[in-house]
């Protein structure tokens, strides 16, 4: 991706022609240098216009590596002087005594370790704005005290779980905190009530994120599901990373070696790399099977934490209307290699609806289209 600059604007463009929905806004350009609004509204300079402002895409390439799955993973890297170029002042965001803030720990410094996770009680969204003073508008935090190596972007999914959506907002928000990142919190609500895609939600979220901010990393997390340890610490690492190994609902075990449903991340360079997630997985199941082979298909392979750090509680509930099992699952995870090209971020289509930015998080409403006749059993 690179910056260019106009006569009097500087733009978002790249070597492909994009679709209209991912069309970048045009913002005020200096002599040499190109300058956005930040979470705080203020103008901060970017890198100099024509210079590379994050990795380029890079075509799928069908690298068949092996299979195979790692315990733990190492961060993924970013530095410094990458971050301040997205901050406050062109040497990075400023101290208490106006001095450039040092990078945040990658152990962080107050993590609780293990944490007791009750959905007895549903609190309001009052209580949880309440309880966490340092979120802004939006659900975006970033540390006052460090400079955060990675800016990540959490993409819920989301129809009709407005309980869940509170448990998780009561329990994240204090542990993203704790984990010094810099992130922002956007909930993808399906419009109307057709069959649920969840895959094509977290596309979208993707595109519908980065027209806030320059994230480049991406966690993808299900609504009903709540970490029961801290150190378990939702950033990007050099392969993609499952979370979620332990959940409470498989009596906290991984329930086959290549699952990677429930909480995953990828950083933007990853996500690309395997085209992003299909679009064409309507109702439940098979979305993350699909993602996985991608991973598998483009030469990674899982990172993931320890089992007793990746430990989850979901939600319970019933089946949600309209997200019953999806009859075509099992056909198009056997052809993911075949279809991962022509089906993916590159013929990502929906129509997008409002966003609101609530307090504790941003709504993205978005119309998703209608499930194909092809696709009814």
């Amino acid at each position: 991706m690179l910056l260019r600059c106009g006569a009097t604007t500087c733009r978002w463009g790249g070597p492909w022609s994009w679709p209209v929905s991912w069309s970048w806004p045009c913002v005020p350009c200096t002599s040499s240098s190109c300058w956005r609004s930040t979470w705080t509204c203020t103008l901060t300079p970017c890198t100099p216009c024509g210079e590379p402002a994050w990795p380029t895409y890079r075509p799928l390439v069908p690298l068949y590596g092996r299979q195979g799955v790692a315990v733990v993973g190492r961060p993924w890297p970013r530095t410094a002087s990458v971050g301040a170029a997205f901050s406050e002042g062109a040497a990075g965001p400023m101290g208490p005594g106006k001095t450039p803030l040092e990078p945040c720990p990658d152990s962080p410094k107050g993590l609780l370790g293990p944490l007791k996770v009750d959905f007895t009680k549903t609190p309001t969204l009052e209580e949880v704005q309440k309880s966490n003073p340092n979120v802004e508008l939006g659900g975006r935090f970033r540390p006052k005290d460090c400079l955060s190596s990675q800016k990540v972007a959490i993409i819920i999914p989301f129809r009709h779980r407005d309980e869940h959506l509170k448990h998780w907002l009561y329990y994240l928000h204090p542990v993203l905190q704790r984990q010094r990142v810099e992130y922002g919190v956007y909930v993808l609500n399906q419009f109307g009530e057709g069959m649920f895609n969840r895959a094509k939600l977290m596309n979208i979220g993707y595109v519908e994120a980065l027209k806030d901010a320059p994230y480049d990393c991406f966690i993808f997390s299900d609504v009903d599901l709540v970490p029961m340890d801290d150190r378990n610490l939702y950033r990007c690492y050099d392969n993609p990373r499952h979370f979620s190994v332990a959940m409470d609902k498989f009596s906290f075990r991984l329930p086959y070696n290549s699952y990677f449903g429930g909480v995953s991340g990828l950083s933007k360079a990853q996500y690309l790399k395997i085209n992003g997630f299909p679009n064409e997985y309507w109702g439940w199941g098979g979305e993350d099977d699909d993602i996985y082979n991608r991973v598998v298909v483009q030469g990674m392979r899982l990172s993931r934490p320890d089992g007793s750090l990746g430990r989850y509680r979901m939600v319970k509930h019933a089946r949600d209307a309209k997200n019953e099992p999806n009859p075509k699952r099992f056909t198009q995870i056997k052809n993911t290699r075949h279809n991962m090209g022509r089906d993916g971020i590159n013929t990502l289509k929906y129509r997008h609806v409002e966003t609101v930015r609530q307090p504790l998080y941003t709504n993205v409403t978005v119309d998703v289209g209608k499930m194909p006749a092809r696709h009814v059993a």
